[in-house]
């Protein structure tokens, strides 16, 4: 998929991204950006796939199996707020609260809570989508570790 981050391998995926108003948009297209480019330097993730869960951008690693599953889009149809979506289940958004609190506004135990006004928060999205994108791996290593 490396070849096609500049482009969409699903006309359904990019359908979405076409439907956003313009600021929301333009910060989609960023955070997809950032997903592809933290899953091409984080050790074991491998390629992504890019596809819709519940109608949004979702981005897997079926190869690896490494990931929870990480989804974008924006807030209902608020013109100003957008989110990074994670499996509700699992502790990603505990951490990401523990690691983050004063930096990231976080949507229950699933979402990070973005706003176009705001500059995006690069370096600790990053730090997040990595977690997220080694979430079974590293849950495999603690396991065989114990």
């Amino acid at each position: 998929m490396e070849g096609k981050r500049a482009g969409f391998s699903d006309p359904a995926v990019e359908a979405v991204f076409s439907a956003c108003p313009g600021p929301i948009k333009t910060r989609l297209l960023a955070l997809r950006r950032l997903i592809f480019d933290t899953a091409k330097t984080t050790e074991g993730v491998g390629r992504l796939e890019e596809t819709l869960k519940w109608g949004q951008p979702s981005y897997l690693t079926p190869e690896t199996g490494s990931g929870s599953t990480i989804r974008i889009d924006r807030i209902g149809s608020t013109a100003d707020q957008y989110a990074v979506y994670f499996h509700c289940q699992t502790d990603l958004v505990a951490t990401f609260r523990e690691l983050y609190a004063g930096e990231l506004s976080f949507g229950g135990n699933r979402s990070i809570v973005l706003n176009v006004k705001d500059k995006i928060p690069e370096a600790a999205l990053r730090h997040c989508v990595a977690l997220a994108l080694t979430y079974h791996l590293n849950k495999r290593k603690t396991a065989r570790g114990k």
